[in-house]
């Protein structure tokens, strides 16, 4: 029986991959383990193997191809013994239930010559059953999936969700199945037969999404050949919707804080100098940036009610201090996340964040190495960027913004004028999780560590 190969979903969020590259070629013996094909999303590439034994009978999407569904079938494989030219004629499109390429396939009852589907994916993780939260949407009970943008979007446009079919993973709906219901002007929510409160009579529509200019706007303020047009690659389509999504959902409020660095500096040169030396290199080599992670995560802990995520009817009080740290890599930036780093040594996370920083530039992270964490660090100190605010990243309610250290006046504390390396760093928080008061207290734990930073050591 023929094994259909679909598009895999390699993190939650994923709708839509380009098929970079096929390793096997059809007519190829393929055995389970080996390496098919090299997906890349918008931040990762990943390999995708075989789950089963037998001949890459037919190839339906070619490599190059960018912007597949997931789910959509892109080659088949015929079983052991089976006629190849039939199992690749008679490969059908799989049902948004199929699963990827990643799980087995179920042992089919009855046999016959169709293909066999694999097995179905577990619901999203944002699955909702009935109407609730569904942006104006109701459900005679059956299980209704959608983004939380389409659910957002269909709620400010009195989109009726239950009367959408989802084009997403596993048929979930997702932003354009939305926009078109919008542009079509149809499934419109019926109107709420109970009467609302004054208060809620008298409270504001929710905000309507941002629009810019239209692109054709713009082009027509530059003389035609003027300017080169670079198409926008996944990874910065998806950088631009997430930090739009951030500004216009999360209210951001900033903390800026002077810290002296002169004692972390003469901590890190002695480090460095008594390091072990392994093949001919010292084991380590710390950085500023390194510490910074440290007392970051350390300020956490002792600050716990900031580490955490707000969500729309919790609040998410996390037990580690997983911090990201913002990498600059070709064509955008990723994130890679050092997983409870306040208690990790100084020299694990300088070698844990090169090996991610090295990865990360050429896409070869794991979806788990830079989703999730509780909290952020954006260093732009070695560029000689005095201070600056950073844009929160969901679903983390802080990021810190590291400027560079540099040579200032200071008043001792004896009242003398004197000279310190300072640094400025500036704290922007959801004020929906982090208020000022506990923004304040996060930043002076932070500036204790670092200028006290014998306390990373314990």
């Amino acid at each position: 029986m023929p094994t259909n190969i679909l598009m895999p979903a390699l993190s939650p969020t994923m709708e839509k991959g380009n098929l970079a590259k096929w390793l096997k070629k059809e007519g190829d013996a393929v055995k389970s383990g080996d390496v098919l094909a090299e997906i890349e999303t918008d931040k990762a590439t990943m390999e995708v193997e075989s789950i089963d034994d037998g001949i890459l009978a037919k190839i339906v999407v070619a490599e190059g191809t960018a912007d597949v569904p997931v789910n959509q079938l892109i080659a088949i494989i015929a079983s052991d013994g089976e006629d190849v030219a039939k199992a690749a004629a008679g490969g059908a499109a799989p049902t948004p239930a199929s699963a990827s390429l990643s799980q087995p396939s179920p042992p089919q009852a009855g046999g016959g010559g169709s293909p066999a589907p694999a097995t179905a994916f577990p619901p999203p993780a944002n699955a909702v059953s009935g109407g609730e939260g569904q942006g104006g949407g109701t459900s005679t009970g059956s299980r209704l999936f959608a983004s939380p943008l389409a659910k957002r979007i269909a709620g400010q446009n009195g989109i009726d969700l239950s009367k959408l079919s989802g084009s997403g993973p596993h048929g979930r709906i997702v932003e354009a199945d939305v926009k078109a219901a919008i542009a079509g002007g149809g499934a419109k929510a019926a109107p709420v037969a109970s009467a609302a409160t004054p208060a809620q009579a008298a409270a504001p529509s929710p905000a309507p999404q941002a629009v810019g200019m239209a692109e054709e706007t713009v082009k027509k303020m530059f003389a035609p050949g003027s300017f080169e047009e670079i198409p926008h690659d996944s990874m910065r389509k998806v950088i631009a919707r997430r930090l739009l999504e951030s500004k216009q959902t999360i209210p951001h409020f900033y903390l800026t804080i002077d810290t002296e660095l002169d004692a972390l500096l003469a901590l890190r040169e002695q480090l460095n100098k008594a390091a072990p030396v392994k093949e001919g290199k010292p084991a380590y080599k710390l950085s500023v940036n390194d510490m910074v992670i440290k007392a970051m995560a350390m300020a956490l802990k002792a600050v716990p009610d900031a580490n955490v995520t707000w969500t729309e009817n919790t609040m998410l009080k996390h037990k580690h201090a997983d911090v990201g740290v913002a990498v600059s890599i070709p064509g955008g930036l990723m994130t890679p996340i050092i997983k409870d780093a306040c208690h990790k040594t100084l020299s694990s996370i300088s070698n844990e964040i090169k090996d991610l920083a090295a990865r990360a530039k050429t896409r070869k992270l794991k979806p788990e190495e830079y989703q999730g964490g509780t909290t952020a660090i954006s260093n732009l100190g070695m560029f000689g960027v005095k201070d600056f605010c950073a844009v929160i990243n969901p679903p983390h309610a802080t990021i810190l913004a590291v400027g560079a250290g540099e040579k200032r006046p200071v008043v001792k504390a004896d009242g003398s004028l004197g000279v310190a390396t300072v640094m400025s760093v500036t704290l922007s928080t959801d004020h929906r999780a982090v208020d000022g008061a506990l923004g304040a207290k996060l930043l002076q734990a932070f500036k204790g560590y670092i200028e006290n930073p014998m306390g990373m050591l314990v």
